[in-house]
């Protein structure tokens, strides 16, 4: 039993994983910023295409 709770304070004080995990969550900050902007890009340059394409094919050959 000496043996189990040692181990666990030990556990509670080990600080080597708080930093991968840091890093993992500035990771996923991250990704969620670029897929919400890139998302906002996307819906924003749709009309523009869509007028492109449209007097691309009014053109005659």
């Amino acid at each position: 039993m000496d043996k189990l709770a040692a181990r666990l304070r030990t556990f509670a004080r080990d600080e080597r994983g708080a930093t991968a995990i840091e890093y993992g969550l500035v990771g996923l900050l991250i990704s969620v910023s670029i897929i919400t902007a890139a998302t906002q890009l996307g819906q924003a340059i749709v009309p523009f295409f869509e007028f492109v394409a449209g007097k691309v094919a009014s053109v005659k050959p």
